[in-house]
């Protein structure tokens, strides 16, 4: 019997856009407005009240921030939307890379009254990295101190981005759209009635200011319209919104709407942007795979090509593993066979759903474009490629930070150790930045993640979702080891062994090898060097592959704590062989030990995690909170005086910042605000 096949959707009038932001910039707000405005949801839900539609976990709902990924459908205009909503907190920026990477456009919103935030930069270099064309709304333009110019200008310096204003908010409420030549007033309980009318006799010269900085901008694409402009000549919306949308998806542009989504005021012309502006999954460049030969290839948006997709993250709903998934080519039904690139291995898809934030609807097809939600996959994970058994690519996979601060862990009840276990392990699956070890030294078993409140929301589903209660031990903070200087060592092993009662073994090699720093976030670099001394003959390949065992052997922990190495590189100069006590075994030990005398000669270093840190707070309390980020260590790089708050950016060292949220409260009477992202590691 054959399957059921849904129609696909008619991919031009579809737009997958990610929405994100800075914490607190008010990009959940934002979209609670979008699914209301658009009839996807009945009533507009809110963050501060707990009961935001896309803040659909307890622990969202508790802290007031978005915490995980959450994707909604609404539709605008004979338009599908797919929304996705991104935390801005920076312990959970893996969300936003993983959206990041299945995503055509994306929204960034900005605090009118702060511009670029630190996170706003992260999010931006993530949008960067994938070439994802973006609109910018500058939120909250109804508190005091806000401004539309300031958000362009710190996009300009802080981005290096290309503002290009298109709805401009005025201080009633009123937004000024540049490009048809109108205002809108938000009427009704919600905002929902947008109204035309006159552009106020008070925001003509506003209006004029940005008509023009908007016309000269898109003037740059099109060499007529340009002439147009120069002459003064009246200038068509449509030609206006052709070259700003040409410019935009090139990466030339960065529109910018305006107003606020508490007060309801400019989200509907922001939804006519996204429409207008940003590119359907057909304008997008295909994506680029590999082979299993290693030849690259372009996957096109064919409904008929064989299968692939890329499964960007994985959710446990009601206890049953689910695996988001961003179709690319051919269409994925249930009872699929699929193959996971890269692994010898083969699953079955049991359902596939469309999803809206928790809640799931079947759906009898999945065509390219689409992001749906798989179910009866047991293997699939983050920035796996799932593809057709019979044509096998890679897809590039999705980077995850490593974690830089860890916790002992274990069970309030001894009788859960084996539950704790299997708990971890699925919250491990589902967030590629967390990590769950043993420490063969000490036997306890540690849980890593980006910081502080990452770990606790840990515990706290962990309680909830498994009923499970965790104890934590004092936090531990990750390091990794490198060398202060060159350094090189020539070792000759002579080893004899016993073997059985007559017989013995010798092992003899001579391994010269050295070592030399390389600058932060290299890497480590191995060289195994053909030479070999005195007498010049080649290594055969085994004596080759235990040399660079054996180097490599040395490389798994610096010499100081054996912690991870990193920016450190090897090179293996000379080796001698001895006939056949230059064993492969011997090979491989005389690597190691030069290797290890090297980096001994070269002096190890630890390199503890450095973050970049900024922080907010009354200007009568900037004294003392500056007194106390010096004696933490923190190196202040700049700050920024604006209507009695200060903003201090710098970098410190991540021991010395636990905890620091609730001493930074305690300085300003709760008045202070505190935000950090790991930069590097380094000497402290």
């Amino acid at each position: 019997m054959a399957k059921k096949t849904s129609p696909p959707p008619q991919l031009d009038r579809v737009r997958d856009i990610g929405i994100a932001a800075h914490i607190d910039a008010g990009k959940t707000t934002l979209t609670e407005r979008i699914l209301y405005y658009t009839g996807a949801s009945h009533k507009v839900g809110e963050v501060h009240d707990g009961d935001a539609h896309m803040d659909w976990m307890e622990e969202e709902q508790a802290h007031g921030i978005t915490i995980t990924t959450a994707v909604t459908r609404c539709p605008w205009k004979d338009h599908l939307v797919q929304v996705v909503d991104t935390p801005g907190h920076v312990d959970f920026t893996i969300e936003v890379e993983r959206a990041m990477r299945v995503l055509d456009g994306a929204v960034i919103v900005m605090d009118s009254v702060r511009g670029v935030e630190p996170q706003t930069e992260t999010v931006w270099r993530q949008a960067d990295r994938f070439d994802i064309p973006r609109l910018v709304f500058a939120n909250k333009m109804d508190r005091p101190g806000a401004s539309y110019e300031r958000v362009m200008e710190t996009m300009e310096k802080r981005l290096g981005a290309h503002p290009v204003p298109v709805c401009v908010p005025l201080a009633d409420g009123t937004v000024l759209d540049l490009v048809r030549e109108k205002a809108y007033r938000f009427e009704g309980d919600k905002g929902e009635n947008v109204v035309e009318v006159p552009i106020p006799d008070a925001g003509r010269d506003t209006f004029d200011t940005h008509r023009e900085s908007l016309l000269l901008a898109v003037a740059e694409e099109d060499p007529e319209l340009e002439e147009a402009v120069l002459e003064g000549e009246a200038v068509p919306p449509e030609r206006v919104l052709a070259a700003l949308r040409k410019a935009t998806l090139a990466g030339r542009a960065h529109p910018v709407f305006g107003g606020s989504a508490l007060r309801n005021w400019g989200v509907q012309p922001l939804l006519d942007g996204v429409l207008a502006l940003l590119p359907s999954p057909l304008e997008r460049p295909p994506s680029l795979a590999r082979t299993p030969d290693g030849e690259e290839v372009l996957v096109e948006l064919d409904p008929e090509g064989p299968l692939v997709a890329l499964g960007f993250k994985v959710q446990f709903f009601d206890g049953r593993r689910h695996v988001f998934t961003r179709v690319y080519r051919g269409r994925l039904q249930p009872g699929d066979t699929i193959k996971l690139a890269g692994q010898d291995r083969t699953e079955r898809v049991a359902r596939v759903f469309d999803v809206d934030a928790a809640k799931k609807k079947r759906l009898e097809t999945a065509w390219p474009g689409q992001i749906v939600l798989l179910a009866g996959l047991r293997h699939a994970g983050t920035g796996d490629t799932l593809c057709d058994p019979e044509h096998e690519v890679l897809m590039e996979r999705i980077d995850a930070r490593e974690p830089v601060l860890g916790l002992a862990v274990e069970p309030v009840s001894s009788q859960d150790e084996e539950k704790m276990l299997e708990v971890l392990h699925k919250v491990c699956e589902e967030d590629p930045t967390l990590r769950f070890h043993e420490d063969e030294e000490t036997g306890q078993r540690i849980l890593s993640g980006m910081g502080e409140l990452h770990l606790q929301i840990v515990f706290e589903r962990v309680k909830r979702e498994f009923n499970l209660e965790l104890r934590a031990g004092r936090p531990n903070v990750m390091t990794r080891e490198t060398i202060a200087g060159p350094g090189r060592a020539d070792t000759v092993l002579d080893r004899t062994f016993k073997v059985g009662e007559d017989k013995e073994l010798r092992l003899r090699a001579r391994v010269a090898a050295r070592v030399e720093p390389l600058p932060r976030g290299s890497g480590t670099r191995l060289v195994v060097e053909p030479a070999v001394a005195p007498e010049g003959a080649a290594l055969s390949e085994a004596q080759a592959q235990a040399v660079k065992a054996g180097a490599e052997d040395a490389l798994t922990g610096g010499i100081v704590e054996g912690a991870p190495l990193q920016d450190v590189a090897v090179t293996v100069e000379e080796v001698e062989l001895f006939g056949e006590d230059s064993s492969p075994q011997a090979l491989r030990i005389a690597a190691s030990q030069a290797v290890r005398e090297a980096m001994a000669a070269g002096g190890g270093q630890v390199l503890r995690p450095i973050m970049r840190i900024e922080v907010v707070v009354p200007d009568e309390n900037l004294g003392s909170v500056l007194g106390d980020l010096q004696a933490r260590g923190a190196a202040i790089t700049g700050q920024e005086s604006l209507m009695g708050v200060t903003n201090i950016e710098g970098e410190c060292g991540l021991q010395a910042l636990l905890g620091y949220t609730t001493d930074l409260r305690s300085l300003t009477r709760g008045r202070g605000q505190f935000t950090m992202e790991f930069d590097r590691f380094d000497v402290a």
